[in-house]
């Protein structure tokens, strides 16, 4: 044993340093209610027991320490399993149910030991011990390959470094157990391993953590970008007039302000004679009458182009890049269509309407909207005197 014993010190440690990580782990748990944190809260505990009991056999050499210290690394390698597969799979089921199953092989583990002979020493047991959780390790390392976060390289880097230390102790041991002596080389190595094994512990912990905090980075970017397609929905339903489908007034105000050099022509429409439709058949008819005009309106202008309710039964349409001739002949089609216009329940109601149209020619949109709009007041008093 002389050699192969480690330094109570750095087991006390070991030990001081897992208790607080089952404390920051616990706390975590606590705060944020993630089960992820729980698994690794009892991944710590489980190695707290296991010093506990590994201090209590070099403390007294008694044998019957053995079996709680395998058994308590055990469940700190299978609560590792467990945590690994909550990290790869957040929404997964039974991760605690299948670890709890390989947590069973513990007897067929003291079976083996049995069996082999291996625990009529120290020597012996513990070699068949570590090199389980060589195996545990590596099993945790190819169990859960599908964690794509910050931190999960330094995670696989972490168990892939266990796993060599864990055989080497295994090597070490086996070596003691059928020779009868120890290498030379190798107390240089055990009295210090408590030191290793804490520090590819810690950074197991500490790239849990990281992932965890990228995980949840990704969560949180997946939920900014859909609340902001959201607010993009919820902001262009504002700018719709709900009576006619077309852009309201507020849109129209805000687009005046921001181009300041617009290209192409407007024109802005009026029906003659609204107010009669109202009053002789109804503010219902009339309803009527304005959604369908608007769904006229989107379906006679191209799809870059833009139509607003200025208000009450007066529109706007914008078209971009366009010029008098094109606009004109689009307003001549739109006429034609409004004279064979029909109401249910009433049938053909013909509709007429004034319009005016400008071209920007380098002005701003305003200006052009001004001259359109006299424009079209021009010719409803043209029309009111025929």
């Amino acid at each position: 044993m002389q050699g192969l014993v480690p330094d109570p010190a750095l087991l006390y440690g070991h030990l001081l340093g897992t208790v607080l990580f089952c404390l920051v782990f616990l706390y975590l748990r606590r705060e944020s209610g993630t089960v992820y944190f729980g698994y690794w809260s009892l991944a710590w505990a489980a190695e707290a027991l296991a010093l506990l009991s590994a201090l209590r056999f070099f403390a007294s050499g008694a044998t019957v320490w053995l079996s709680p210290w395998a058994g308590f690394e055990f469940a700190f390698a299978l609560t590792l399993v467990a945590a690994a597969r909550s990290q790869a799979n957040p929404q997964g089921v039974r991760i605690v149910g299948s670890a709890l199953t390989l947590l069973l092989g513990f007897p067929l583990f003291l079976l083996l030991v049995f069996l082999t002979g291996t625990g009529s020493t120290f020597a012996g047991y513990h070699a068949l011990h570590t090199l389980v959780m060589c195996g545990f390790f590596l099993f945790t390392y190819f169990d859960a390959p599908g964690i794509e976060a910050p931190g999960a390289k330094m995670f696989r880097i972490a168990l892939i470094l266990l796993a060599v230390t864990s055989w080497c102790q295994a090597s070490i041991f086996f070596y003691v157990h059928v020779t009868g002596r120890s290498p030379g080389w190798a107390s240089l190595y055990v009295p210090y391993h408590p030191l290793v094994d804490f520090a590819l512990q810690a950074t197991l912990a500490f790239a849990a953590i990281t992932m965890w905090i990228g995980q949840l980075n990704q969560r949180v970017r997946k939920v900014t970008e859909e609340l902001m397609r959201l607010q993009k929905r919820t902001s262009r339903s504002q700018d719709i007039d709900s009576l006619t489908g077309l852009l309201n007034q507020a849109s129209l105000s805000r687009r005046l302000e921001s181009q300041a050099g617009f290209v192409g022509a407007v024109t802005v429409c009026d029906l003659d004679s609204f107010k009669a439709v109202n009053d002789r058949h109804g503010h219902m008819v009339g309803d009527e009458l304005l959604s369908n005009i608007g769904h006229l309106i989107r379906s006679s202008i191209r799809k870059e182009d833009e139509a607003f309710r200025w208000g009450g039964d007066e529109f706007v349409i914008i078209f971009y890049d366009g010029n008098l001739p094109m606009v004109q002949a689009r307003m001549h089609q739109l006429q034609e269509r409004l004279l064979k216009f029909q109401v249910r329940g009433l049938g053909l109601l013909p509709i007429t309407m004034s319009w005016g149209a400008a071209e920007a020619a380098g002005r701003s949109l305003r200006e052009v909207l001004d001259q359109a709009d006299r424009q079209m007041y021009a010719m409803k008093r043209a029309n009111r005197g025929v």
